[in-house]
């Protein structure tokens, strides 16, 4: 990711330059949960992915920013002064908290908790069947020795001389489009508009506390790779008096050579030998729920499919509903035969007539099963 020219945040987001606020809300916050790190742990590129989607963001989601980008570029943004803040955080963690946790400049109000993001990998059986997982994830709990106020116990709260209690702080820089003003947070008081004379010895005056936690996720039956599970209420924690963030899981569905999934329905192949194919046989094949007798009419063709209703994928949250198994035939020709079969098939071959060979099939739905099946 590493690159000298940032890229456009309309690319970043995937949004049109015409888009509204909204529209580049709802963007980023789709981007910001598939890019975060927790979601990609084997992405070593994951977290500058995440921090280029916030600074799209912060340019975006800002009019007077917007229309210094639309009109000047990132060269524009540079020579008024701005700077993205992504650059700005520490950890990955603080940084998707202060998005989705409101943050950013100073404290309108009590700020709801942000949301987590994990990854979870089950396999066609467990997606078919459900499945209770542990997943193991580390959220910002309020600190239960200040109870979130950053201040140690029976000790005074005052407020910040520097803000006078706003949290807030202007900033004025010229530039070549003429004075530009920012609010930012408060660097002494980190926005909260007061300072705890003496700091939690827990949180160190943060208020809050990085916990590990331990949470048991029941996975629905009929769940596709790349879907999502919401438990609200089970991210970061928010300030005192509003709701914690919410936790998202993201559903990782492993490869199954047997199957290839098609939404509720499942696609296997059936090898069968080529007189099995001209006479017709009953054969087995490999289902979800086991072995399946398979009927091959007498004379089926390669590419053939065989319908077996009910043995595809559960139809997600329609329970007693299920998807249908494709069986593909497969005409296996023999490559090694011994000298009586040889004499046999050569003794057919002879036998074999056009009558034999008549098909229902014009030459055009002979060529699309044949090359498409």
């Amino acid at each position: 990711m590493a690159s000298t020219t940032p890229r456009d945040p309309y690319d970043v987001l995937g949004v049109p330059r015409d888009a509204d606020e909204n529209a580049v809300k709802k963007a980023f916050r789709r981007l910001a949960r598939e890019l975060h790190p927790d979601v990609n742990p084997d992405d070593p590129e994951a977290e500058a992915k995440f921090k280029e989607c916030a600074e799209a963001y912060e340019i975006l989601s800002d009019a007077e920013r917007r229309a210094t980008y639309d009109r000047y570029g990132h060269e524009g943004l540079r020579s008024g002064g701005w700077s993205p803040s992504a650059q700005g955080f520490g950890s990955l963690s603080d940084l998707f908290d202060a998005f989705f946790g409101g943050g950013g400049g100073g404290r309108g109000g009590p700020r709801q908790g942000g949301d987590v993001a994990v990854a979870v990998d089950i396999d066609l059986a467990q997606a078919a069947e459900g499945a209770s997982l542990e997943v193991e994830f580390d959220a910002v709990d309020v600190c239960e020795h200040c109870r979130g106020n950053g201040a140690e116990p029976g000790t005074p709260i005052t407020t910040c001389e520097r803000c006078g209690g706003q949290g807030v702080l202007q900033a004025v820089s010229r530039t070549p489009f003429g004075q530009v003003a920012r609010h930012v947070a408060c660097d002494e008081c980190g926005g909260e508009g007061k300072i705890p004379e003496t700091p939690c010895v827990k949180c160190r005056g943060q208020g809050r506390k990085v916990t590990p936690r331990t949470l048991t996720v029941d996975v629905p039956a009929g769940i596709a790779e790349g879907q999502r599970i919401r438990l609200a209420g089970r991210g970061h924690a928010g300030d005192p008096g509003s709701p914690a963030g919410d936790l998202y899981v993201l559903v990782r569905v492993a490869a199954d050579d047997r199957f290839i999934r098609d939404g509720e329905d499942l696609i296997t192949v059936l090898d069968v030998p080529a007189p099995l194919a001209a006479l017709g046989a009953k054969l087995e094949v490999s289902a979800l729920s086991g072995p399946q007798p398979v009927e091959v009419p007498a004379g089926t063709q390669p590419g053939a499919v065989i319908l077996l209703r009910g043995h595809g994928m559960p139809v997600l949250r329609r329970p007693g509903r299920n998807g249908d198994l494709k069986v593909v035939v497969n005409v296996v020709i023999p490559r090694k035969l011994s000298k009586q079969q040889r004499a046999l098939l050569e003794q057919l071959a002879e036998s074999i007539t056009d009558k034999n060979l008549e098909q229902d099939e014009s030459i055009g739905a002979k060529l699309r099963r044949l090359l498409h099946g």
